[in-house]
């Protein structure tokens, strides 16, 4: 396997995925490649549910394996949520400024040591032929500042207080983000289903 699809048309999670999968010698291709391709509507109830929806439609309109991504920030102040709702969060039109306002707003009398959040990912791989889809999972644990700060990232992340750090996940480097993210932790452990993407050949 030389070549995977993410099927994603977010530029910030091409840009991530592009970074975790260089160093397999793997070719990333994504939905910005493919603007033929339909839109999949994420109907699941589940991260695992909506990543698979995605990455099966694009396994079958390529031919080739696709993975794909659901993931999301899991407040448990809010119940769970966004939870799976966590792009749209504050209105279909996806909107980080206004789903990052919307969460300050839930949580603005919710005291520091009550801010306790994590973001989940599932990945789902699906292949063109009848092989079963492999899943795997990945969390990064950490609390919801008060306000957002930093430049970096995307999404959730000028909110996001990793664990052990005193800075948000939009603070620290990409480099560095990349070695704590849900999604790369989910990476790491998708590879231990998929040894070829490893470079070992097996």
């Amino acid at each position: 396997m030389n070549e995977v699809i993410v099927a994603t048309q977010n530029a910030g999670k091409a840009k991530e995925f592009a970074r975790l999968f260089e160093p397999l010698g793997i070719t990333v291709k994504t939905l910005l490649d493919y603007p033929e391709l339909p839109d999949v509507e994420e109907t699941g109830e589940t991260f695992a549910e909506n990543a698979l929806l995605k990455a099966d439609s694009a396994a079958r309109l390529t031919g080739k394996p696709a993975i794909a991504d659901d993931s999301g920030l899991v407040i448990d102040a809010l119940n769970g949520r966004p939870g799976v709702y966590s792009a749209r969060y504050a209105g279909i039109e996806k909107n980080d400024r206004a789903n990052n306002e919307k969460v300050l707003a839930e949580l603005h009398d919710v005291p520091a040591d009550e801010r306790g959040a994590r973001f989940a990912c599932v990945l789902a791989v699906a292949f063109p032929d009848d092989r079963e889809p492999l899943f795997a999972n990945g969390y990064c644990e950490g609390t919801i500042a008060f306000e957002e700060t930093g430049e970096n990232g995307f999404g959730y992340d000028p909110l996001f207080i990793p664990e052990g750090y005193a800075v948000t996940m939009a603070q620290i480097s990409p480099e560095e983000k990349n070695t704590i993210s849900h999604r790369a932790k989910a990476l790491h452990n998708l590879q231990a289903l998929l040894p070829e993407w490893a470079g070992d050949g097996k």
